[in-house]
């Protein structure tokens, strides 16, 4: 026995005696246990110390679980985030090559896989000229993200720091979509094929729509370096084209978004801010080479579409357009 107490025989002279009861047949008998003085029957004179401290012990494992549990969630939180971030740029380009097959399977309804494969491809440099432009004004540039049937857009903070920079950022998309879509008309002549050469025209009449000096347009961004007044006319042309094909959605689309835009940005001229000042001030030479930059592609643009201009290919017309 192991709990530090002394233990005295007593005489066995002093207690007195009885007899003791017969054992059954096979029975055993063997000496009981003495009980000490103030003993209790588990053997600890305070009670069951283990017992008592149990509840706690397991209240703390239970808190520690959930402490590595919560622990464990956060690092699967940071592996997760570090591998998006890692993929972000993949991601980007998972956005324009997803964009990119929705319009082409939505052209092709109309036109053919090829010719809408080849139209997309026009947007793609259309849209790189712009992207291109804004790197070299310090401003990055989302990757271009294709809209079935209106076009392609970038996004970006900002289009420059005033409207010469706007001017740069507007005409860069129309000059490398130009420049792309000559060499797809070079190529469709030097090899006889009517579908480049229809695709050609496609690309030179995107261009050109987008030089109408109206905001968001490209003409628009080359506007505000010429004459922020040149937004009004470019509306009034939309208007007319938007009247003379009643029957277009996508015409009339861009008519309300144009009107919301030119008038969200004459308004925050009209407050006549130091900002807003020196945002459309522009040199006159600067002005003089924006405009002549503008008029030169128009005229180019014009040229292109009648030298490119087929009534069918493939079995597709185009001689409405």
């Amino acid at each position: 026995m192991d709990n530090h107490e002394l233990s005295l025989p007593t005489p066995a002279a002093s207690l007195p005696t009885r007899a003791a009861a017969p054992l059954a047949p096979g029975a055993s008998s063997a000496p009981a246990a003495p009980l000490m003085p103030g003993s209790h029957a588990a053997g600890n004179p305070f009670g069951d110390e283990t017992n008592r401290r149990q509840p706690l012990r397991n209240a703390r494992k239970r808190i520690s679980s959930i402490l590595a549990a919560i622990g464990a969630l956060i690092a699967k939180f940071g592996v997760a985030l570090k591998a998006l971030l890692v993929a972000l740029p993949n991601l980007k380009l998972f956005v324009t090559a997803g964009t990119a097959l929705v319009s082409v399977a939505a052209y092709s309804i109309f036109f053919g896989w090829e010719f809408a494969a080849g139209f997309v491809l026009l947007l793609f440099v259309h849209e790189m000229g712009h992207v291109i432009a804004l790197r070299r004004e310090g401003i990055k540039a989302s990757a271009p993200m294709f809209i079935p049937f209106m076009g392609a857009a970038i996004f970006s903070r900002s289009l420059g720091d005033n409207a010469l920079a706007e001017a740069r950022v507007g005409l860069a998309g129309p000059i490398l979509g130009s420049i792309g879509a000559a060499a797809v008309a070079v190529v469709g002549e030097l090899t006889g094929s009517s579908l480049l050469i229809a695709l050609a025209y496609f690309g030179f009449f995107i261009n050109l729509f987008n030089l109408l000096p109206v905001v968001p347009l490209d003409g628009g961004r080359a506007a505000a370096a010429m004459s922020p007044w040149m937004w009004f006319a470019g509306f009034g042309v939309l208007v007319a084209l938007a009247f003379l094909d009643p029957g277009n959605p996508i015409l009339l689309i861009i008519v309300l978004f144009a009107a919301f835009q030119t008038w969200h940005r004459w308004r925050q001229r009209k407050t006549r801010s130091l900002a807003q000042a020196a945002y459309y001030r522009v040199a006159p030479r600067h002005r003089l080479l924006v405009g002549a930059v503008y008029v030169a592609l128009i005229a180019l643009l014009v040229f292109g579409m009648h030298e490119t201009h087929i009534l069918s290919s493939a079995g597709h017309s185009f001689g409405s357009i």
